[in-house]
């Protein structure tokens, strides 16, 4: 790929890395900063478009935005053959980085690692089958100091696929339920207690409705009002005909425990405690006075 700028002088190195602030290890001293950073700019836009054209994608994976806003590298490729001394062409590049990836391994487990990942690799479609491609990942893997087996490769096309079998070996894959590829190896010289088998899925069962227990748990106890609540605490338990046990017959209140209420009561509390218990009142008053002296002897 041409640019309207000297490639050389943006590019020192053939092969030159660039993090996310964008800057080469070797930067020339003879650009001016705005220029500079407006032509590595230009040069990681165009190249990331050219690979979404490539992989028919609909929008770039790589862009310099994209670079600055991650922990990526990226391995750009120049020419310096001599028929291109002048302004230079960029041949290709491979974007790598950390990514934390649920893997399955041979039995099933799921293991969290954080691999080396391919994220984007590209050479220009005229140069192509010229062992560029070669020696920009040979290059990478060095920088890196990596084996090919331990990669993790996103969305690989059949293009990358046929290149990794031809030139590493790199036939057999293990099959993942997300969009990355990790071949035969990977799991080699990883530390083995980082795979942990997830729990079967248990069936899907009928939702049932609450226990009888819960029901019962639920269910708030209607309590009578104020003074019929105290009548048991205000009460012996050990009193004849008083039971505290649920369900027995209550305990009647005593005259100043009916007065002590209608003064707080409202008017129809009144009235009902009229109705009922002043009545026993009154009963036992008779009862009382009907009953004959103790007789001397």
């Amino acid at each position: 790929m041409e640019f309207p700028f000297d490639i050389h002088k943006v590019l020192v190195e053939k092969i030159t890395m660039l993090g996310p602030n964008l800057r080469p290890a070797r930067r020339p001293f003879s650009a001016s900063r705005v220029d500079f950073q407006h032509q590595i700019t230009m040069i990681v836009d165009e190249i990331g478009k050219a690979s979404a054209k490539a992989q028919h994608l609909t929008a770039p994976i790589t862009s310099a935005s994209r670079l600055q806003g991650s922990d990526h590298r990226l391995y750009i490729l120049k020419d310096c053959s001599a028929k291109n001394a002048g302004k230079g062409t960029v041949i290709g590049f491979l974007k790598v980085g950390y990514k934390k990836l649920f893997v399955l391994d041979h039995h099933g487990a799921h293991n969290e690692v954080e691999p080396l990942c391919v994220l984007d690799f590209y050479v220009h479609e005229a140069l192509q089958r010229h062992g560029h491609g070669k020696e920009l990942f040979q290059y990478m893997l060095q920088q890196e100091h990596l084996h090919p087996s331990q990669l993790a490769v996103d969305r690989p096309s059949e293009k990358l696929l046929s290149f990794l079998r031809k030139h590493y070996s790199l036939r057999s894959t293990i099959p993942q339920v997300n969009n990355f590829v990790v071949f035969e190896g990977f799991f080699q010289g990883r530390n083995a207690s980082a795979g942990r088998r997830l729990p079967t899925k248990r069936p899907e069962e009928e939702i049932k409705p609450y226990s009888l227990t819960d029901r019962e748990f639920l269910k708030e106890e209607e309590e009578p009002p104020w003074p019929f609540n105290q009548s048991r605490s205000l009460t012996r338990s050990s009193s004849v005909g008083c039971s505290p046990t649920r369900g027995g017959a209550p305990c009647p209140l005593n005259e100043q425990e009916v007065i002590r209420g209608l003064r707080l009561c409202r008017p129809s509390s009144h009235r009902q405690l009229m109705n009922g218990d002043y009545e026993m009142a009154q009963k036992r008053r008779t009862s009382s006075l009907c009953r004959p002296d103790n007789i001397h002897h």
